[in-house]
């Protein structure tokens, strides 16, 4: 153990430090403080190696331990003495086209191989405001000190890493640790932290190309820094800069091994915009590689992953760190070594006790880290105490000036349950049928263990119209069972007024400024005399099953009001039916009640999970689709006409094809059994649009210049819809406009049906608007096509209120 630092004193964190010929080894920390696992009284060889620094060898023979062994590095001096230099072209650019005519290669050398591997992860923020948005932020439960600074998250894991090309990886945890839960299990995973440069591109919300790609030279310019020697092998450092520094990539510097062509290591540094998450400032890979002479391959051995962050007055940065030892490149698979769980935890991996983490921990804890651990674990057990959970709910319980407008949540954390008011504020709106309208309600929620993955809730809500002048109510008791396979059972009932589209494609809010400012009221209601019991489940992993069985009274509405804000003399509200906007005296239903009841099936393919003994957390797997295939039944009580059949099946799928972007496409068809009188509620209804405002992230479940029911059917049908986010592949090429980071999107939609000549739509925007780092924007110019007409029109997209549940 010891410290190293550079020859002024200053301490040097993540240096390598390993021994010669082996994966025994360690890193230092941010203090660069070391200790090496190595407890036989024996010579060693022992290596320090360090980007910008020359490597250094010491041999020891201690006879004593702990054994101290403080080192100082120098400064690596950079050379192009022995370089010859083309006039033309910067050496770099031969180096670089050597390296990436070898990349495949290279990755064929990393084609298995099992590993055991170490992750720390650190979030800490300053000077957090005492309010966002006029809310108590609080101190992060004592988390913050008194200046509103501190570590809000530390976390460390070792695991056991195994991979089989082209994408079999499995992580098996034996310990892990975070800070203030002596039962928390961390999810610093191996393959989250697999930065990889010498694939085309890495997947960091948006898909960066690496410098070594094969396309690298259109996206980036060179320049050879200078070369040094690691023993015999010459080192090249090349600095590496955008052609456009909007586009999706890195700058930095990248060190290859001449004649090897192999990566020695990385330092290479992109932004929030490129990235695009706005809120990060700024993001930095270090890597490290050392020579492996039996495989003659260089090899990872070490990565940081440092970032800053700023949101809503909020700053912050962060650090990833990850250790790889005891590489075996010739590992023995079976067929069984390789499952859809990618990550999980061994027995009492969260147990282990501070003997444990000081004898296998590869990297010190810093002063900080260690001052966090020892602060929060020795308060854990307060946490948990009556007199401390009492005294954080007796703050937080007050209610507030408005909270009989906005609403109220009283909790008794010891015994693990809350009572809620929910005001009406938040959900007054307005339609012709009911006038302005709000809810409120009671609500109580039980939760029977610390990660609240066993709950039981109820809720009684009143919805009251002021101009229909009648208030209605619904109730609702939901118990989850596990976060393992997800049972839930759900029991609701009572009277509400419901969306003749079950899938509710315009929401209250936008009705209410479409109705109120343009007089138009595309929401078309009827009522709803309901109860109904639901079941869900994953049944194994990837086959979801849902189920429903509902009775419900139906009957109709008329509009109660022609209040409007801004009257125009050419527009007047339509009638309630959606099939007739001119009949103000007829209704598209007629009152009868139902049966009816739902099973559906979800299932993902190869769907690939996360689990520990508490949860399991699916992530699906990208190169399949999912498949939803469902059944509904309809048996009247009392009219024959009512009863039917139908049967529906989908496919959809999000495909990355690399810094092209991100393909959507979403495929839907069903049919009818013995539906020819059914009612209009039981048709298949289309997600229209009329009011020209968007609210989904990306449009594959909406027809944007639709009218909401002009092709519901009951017969069948087909739709399809399609999406390409180019991500700034095109636009970030486009100087002046690349500045901006924008992102191209171009959409198809087509609906068949059986009455009808097909529909359809075509559109090109621009995604990824706003302004600073609220970039929740979007506008799309969209063109529709039925039975020999065309029209368009700009639709603008409000992401923010899909993500507000508005």
């Amino acid at each position: 153990m010891g410290k190293v630092t550079d020859t002024k004193g200053q301490p040097l964190p993540y240096v390598n430090i390993y021994l010669q010929n082996s994966y025994t080894g360690t890193t230092t920390n941010d203090d660069g403080n070391y200790s090496l696992s190595v407890s036989e009284k024996s010579e060693y060889k022992i290596i320090f190696q360090f980007l910008g620094y020359k490597t250094l060898s010491k041999t020891v023979t201690p006879t004593s331990f702990p054994f101290i062994l403080n080192v100082s590095l120098e400064e690596e001096t950079t050379s192009l003495d022995e370089v010859v230099v083309n006039t033309s072209e910067d050496p770099a650019y031969s180096i670089i086209r050597k390296t990436i005519a070898q990349r495949k290669e290279n990755i064929e050398k990393l084609s298995e191989y099992t590993a055991d591997f170490y992750s720390r992860g650190l979030w800490k923020v300053k000077d957090v405001p005492k309010k966002i948005m006029g809310q108590e932020v609080g101190d992060f439960d004592g988390m913050l000190d008194s200046t509103r600074t501190g570590i809000v998250y530390l976390s460390e894991t070792i695991s056991e890493i195994a991979y089989q090309k082209p994408d079999n990886f499995t992580e098996k945890i034996i310990a892990s640790k975070v800070s203030g839960n002596d039962n928390g299990f961390s999810f610093n995973s191996a393959q989250s932290a697999n930065i990889s440069f010498y694939e085309n591109t890495i997947e960091l919300n948006a898909a960066l190309v690496s410098p070594i790609a094969n396309n690298a030279l259109s996206y980036y310019n060179y320049k050879l820094d200078g070369v040094f020697y690691e023993g015999p092998k010459l080192i090249n450092k090349i600095k590496v800069t955008p052609k456009r520094p909007k586009d999706r990539v890195w700058s930095g510097y990248i060190y290859i091994v001449e004649d090897d062509w192999q990566l020695y290591g990385a330092e290479l540094s992109t932004t929030g915009a490129a990235i695009q998450v706005p809120f990060v400032s700024n993001l930095m890979v270090k890597q490290n590689y050392k020579y492996d002479t039996n495989n003659d391959f260089w090899v990872k051995i070490s990565q940081s992953v440092d970032f800053g962050f700023g949101f809503l007055g909020m700053e912050g940065d962060g650090r990833f760190i990850a250790v790889y030892s005891n590489y075996d490149f010739k590992p023995t698979f079976s067929k069984r070594s390789f499952t859809n769980e990618v990550l999980s935890f061994k027995p009492e991996a969260n147990k282990k006790d501070s003997l444990f983490w000081r004898g296998s921990r590869p990297v010190p804890l810093t002063d900080e880290e260690l001052k966090d651990y020892i602060k929060k674990d020795s308060i854990q057990i307060l946490r948990r105490s009556k007199p401390y959970l009492d005294s954080l709910d007796t703050k937080s319980n007050k209610p507030g000036v408005l909270s009989i407008l906005t609403g109220y949540t009283y909790k008794n954390s010891f015994n693990k349950w809350s009572v809620g008011y929910e005001g009406p504020l938040p959900s007054i709106n307005f339609n012709t049928v009911q006038g302005w309208n709000s809810k409120a309600g009671l609500t109580f929620n039980k939760w029977y263990d610390d990660n609240q993955t066993n709950t039981f809730s109820a809720a009684i809500r009143a919805d009251y119209g002021v101009s229909e002048d009648r208030l209605r109510f619904t109730a609702d008791i939901l118990r989850n069972f596990n976060w393992t396979d997800k049972l839930r059972l759900s029991l609701s009932g009572g009277s509400k007024v419901a969306q003749f589209n079950d899938t509710e494609p315009i929401s209250p809010l936008i009705n209410t400024f479409a109705t109120l400012f343009f007089e138009r009221n595309y929401m078309k209601l009827y009522e709803l005399n309901f109860g109904r019991i639901g079941y869900s489940q994953e049944v194994f992993n990837g086959l979801h099953l849902y189920a429903a069985v509902a009775y419900e009274n139906r009957k109709p509405l008329f509009n109660s009001t022609d209040y409007v804000t801004i009257p125009f003399d050419d527009v007047s509200y339509t009638s309630n039916n959606p099939l007739a906007p001119n009949d103000f005296s007829n209704a598209v239903i007629s009152e009868h009640n139902i049966v009816k009841s739902k099973v559906r099936a979800r299932i993902n393919f190869a769907q690939k999970y996360f689990s520990n003994p508490d949860m399991k957390f699916n992530i699906g797997d990208s190169k399949f689709p999912e498949l939803n295939i469902s059944a509904e039944n309809g048996a009247a009580i009392t009219e024959s006409q009512y009863d039917y059949n139908q049967f529906e099946a989908s496919l959809n799928q999000s495909i990355s094809l690399g810094n092209k972007g991100q393909f959507y496409y979403n495929l839907k068809g069903g049919s009818f059994a013995n539906g020819d009188g059914i009612s209009f509620i039981d048709y298949k209804h289309f997600n229209g649009n009329q009011t020209r405002v968007g609210t989904s992230p990306n449009y594959t479940n909406v027809f944007n210049l639709m009218p909401y029911y002009d092709f519901s059917t009951n017969k069948s049908y087909f739709e399809g819809h399609l999406e390409h986010d180019f991500r700034g592949w095109i636009l970030g090429k486009i100087p002046g406009i690349n500045q901006l980071n924008l992102n191209l999107v171009a959409g198809a939609h087509f609906l068949s049906t059986e009455e009808r000549k097909p529909y359809s739509e075509f559109s090109v925007g621009i995604d990824n608007l706003g302004f600073g780092k609220f970039r929740l924007l979007r506008v799309d110019y969209v063109r529709s096509y039925y039975n020999g007409g065309s029209d368009g029109a700009f639709v603008f997209g409000l992401k923010f209120l899909d993500l507000l549940g508005l």
